[in-house]
């Protein structure tokens, strides 16, 4: 839940990097795995959205710089970009102090075999703040309720809580993100059942019949379907495009064919270059994105 300067503005709220962050006067300290900093961005979502790209290293990078891009949804791009002006400096702000906090969470979200994008979900919920508590009795940088805290083996004691430890939160958080996408195996239907629970999640997708986030949305709460949007136009103003978790379901197989099909003619295209000895050209044909 977004407050402060979000709320004014209308809105809802194998090496080892040693990262130590102070949390209700401890020192947490978290073991970071090195690689996670120098992966290159554009591999890292381009293998998030498929296994079988384990050896996108081997393009040149203007290659993988003119891989497909992501088309965003017409039921979400004018609430990005309206969204994303209107909340430039506060989310500027929020950039500007997020780095080590990233850096944690990338490593939790990747031993967890999840998409590292899923940390915009904390600055969604709290602005990446420790102390923030909400209305409902929701605390922390990812903003988790006592009981679901403590099923998530946190410890919520009085004046000791672990929700506004930064690590431990995330690694809550992420088993609760990995046990959602286990039950809907879909991103934006995850980020809702995260804000509502999955039961009004489940409740929409019996009523409209469908597991399309677009077409269940008008069965959600309204905070969770702003909530779901407000994640999206996160996810683009710190990456600049969209990525696995910006995506239904439909969507992330169809960007994925398109993105299986034109790494199949580089990869042609490179061959045949290697059999005449000429320089490697980009095969950009037929690439709708474009």
């Amino acid at each position: 839940m977004l407050k402060r300067k979000l709320a004014r503005a209308g809105l809802f709220a194998n090496g080892v990097v040693f990262l130590i962050a102070t949390v209700n006067g401890r020192n947490d300290q978290l073991h970071v795995d090195s690689a996670v900093v120098g992966v290159d961005p554009i591999v890292r979502q381009l293998q998030a959205f498929d296994s079988s790209f384990t050896d996108l290293g081997d393009f040149p990078s203007d290659i993988l710089a003119n891989a497909p891009k992501i088309r965003l949804s017409p039921n979400v791009a004018k609430f990005v970009k309206d969204y994303n002006r209107r909340n430039d400096e506060a989310l500027q702000s929020i950039k500007d102090r997020s780095a080590s906090h990233f850096v944690m969470m990338d490593s939790i979200f990747i031993k967890y075999h999840l998409p590292v994008e899923l940390k915009y979900l904390a600055v969604v919920e709290s602005e990446l703040n420790d102390k923030a508590h909400s209305r409902v009795g929701a605390v922390g940088p990812w903003q988790l309720m006592p009981s679901t805290a403590r099923d998530l083996a946190l410890k919520v004691r009085g004046k000791y809580d672990e929700r506004r430890s930064y690590s431990k939160s995330t690694v809550a958080a992420a088993k609760y993100l990995k046990d959602l996408y286990g039950q809907f195996g879909d991103w934006l239907l995850v980020i809702a059942a995260y804000n509502s629970g999955p039961g009004k999640v489940l409740y929409a997708m019996k009523k409209s019949g469908s597991h399309n986030f677009w077409a269940i949305q008008k069965y959600l709460p309204a905070e969770t379907r702003g909530h779901v949007k407000r994640f999206i136009a996160t996810h683009y103003f710190f990456e600049g495009d969209g990525g696995v978790t910006t995506l239904t379901k439909k969507e992330t197989l169809a960007y994925k064919n398109l993105l299986t099909e034109y790494f199949a003619r580089q990869r042609e295209s490179i061959e045949k270059d290697k059999l005449t000895g000429t320089d490697v050209t980009i095969a950009t044909d037929a690439n709708p994105q474009k």
